[in-house]
């Protein structure tokens, strides 16, 4: 069983950063793409981005192109997704998830975790 956890969310003013982390507990990390999604009240659910296993793929969506950047650490078993420059259309509930990655697309797979909140206003 895959289980993954995010942390990191929370109230920011618009032009501000956050780091979002994602924990995911597995025997490794290693053979896993995991990606990051994002749910708005209202709207549909926005790919966001992702990162490749085994291969050095990264996906970014459109509207966050330049503004975020997907990292992972292997050994700690971590994802993280840095926010800049957040905007208020940037709110949502963010996921992080086991994908299939690919540098034009993710989709998502079997396991994401609960989400974390991020507000952007003034």
């Amino acid at each position: 069983q895959v289980q993954l956890e995010e942390s990191g969310g929370g109230l920011v003013q618009p032009g501000g950063s956050l780091r979002l982390s994602c924990a995911l507990s597995a025997f490794t990390l290693d053979y896993y793409a995991i990606g990051w999604f994002r749910q708005a009240p209202g709207k549909e659910r926005e790919d966001v981005s992702c990162i490749g296993g085994s291969e050095p793929t990264i996906f970014y969506g459109d509207s966050v192109k330049g503004r975020f950047t997907i990292s992972r650490d292997n050994r700690k078993k971590m994802v993280y997704l840095q926010v800049r420059d957040l905007k208020p259309e940037d709110t949502a509930v963010y996921y992080c998830a086991t994908v299939q990655c690919s540098t034009s697309y993710m989709r998502v797979g079997s396991y994401w975790g609960q989400g974390t909140q991020v507000t952007v206003s003034s």
